[in-house]
């Protein structure tokens, strides 16, 4: 009995000693679908961050390559801010799960099980752009949702490639330069 103990320990210690070991990183490169460049004008929502722009408003977001910047559209098309590229410091998503109208709704219908349907959740996703703004020289955060993660992750990677920033992660950041001066 001693001898079945002591050989099942040998072989549980010899086996996680093998599943210990250090692996290396997965280098491997991204498929070429989630490579996909952002279209140059796609569909968001202002959610607030803005200096002077308190209302929450439904517009389009484009890329004017041009003039190096963001820019967002009101429902009117109309240009209502911009965020030139070597202003923006950290570019990042962020998800949160809220519960549904309907879910809200249905849970209080006074009928049995009814309360269930507040469990249904929906995930929302926003593009959260920290920003230096050179004209009132303030830094800001301003926020966009956005219909999908898959647009979320390319509009990300978009405008971190074009404004030139370092990505960690999800997110792309510009680093801060250090003075020598000293």
């Amino acid at each position: 009995m001693k001898r079945t103990i002591l050989v099942t320990a040998a072989v549980l210690l010899f086996v996680s000693g093998i599943y210990a070991q250090p692996r290396p990183a997965d280098r491997s490169t991204a498929p070429a679908a989630s490579r996909a460049m952002a279209p140059a004008s796609f569909s968001a929502k202002y959610e607030g961050g803005m200096f002077g722009f308190t209302d929450k408003e439904a517009g389009t977001l484009r890329f004017d390559d041009a003039n190096q910047r963001l820019v967002f559209f009101g429902k009117d098309n109309r240009e209502k801010f911009g965020l030139p590229y070597k202003s923006l410091m950290v570019v990042y998503p962020q998800s949160r799960s809220v519960r549904s109208t309907t879910g809200s709704v249905v849970s209080h219908i006074p009928l049995p099980g009814a309360g269930l349907a507040g469990l249904l959740r929906e995930k929302r996703r926003y593009l959260v752009i920290q920003f230096s703004d050179p004209d009132a020289d303030a830094r800001g955060v301003v926020n966009f949702k956005l219909e999908n993660k898959a647009m979320l992750g390319t509009v990300i990677r978009t405008i971190g490639e074009k404004a030139k920033m370092t990505q960690r992660g999800d997110a792309y950041y510009r680093p801060r330069v250090v003075r020598s001066d000293i």
